[in-house]
């Protein structure tokens, strides 16, 4: 397995952002510098896989959309 390899660098966060982070990430029992890379590497590299892809289509195209007439219809199609 290669080694990473990791370039310091530094960047200006609203105080308040900072704060929660370091709180974050102590919750974790984690570094902070830990915490922010995962959570960065996390949201640049998920890909949802292919039922989730298909699910984001028919949502976004109304594919086998399905009405109610009322709360109580909807209520009842949810507790199935």
């Amino acid at each position: 397995m290669e080694a990473v390899i990791r370039k310091q660098t530094s960047f200006r966060l609203r105080e308040d952002l900072l704060k929660v982070l370091q709180e974050e990430a102590r919750k974790a029992n984690r570094s902070l510098n830990n915490f922010v890379e995962s959570t960065l590497m996390d949201a640049m590299y998920s890909e949802p896989n292919e039922e989730t892809k298909a699910a984001i289509e028919e949502a976004r195209t109304g594919k086998n959309k399905k009405g109610f007439d009322s709360v109580k219809s909807l209520m009842e199609e949810l507790r199935l």
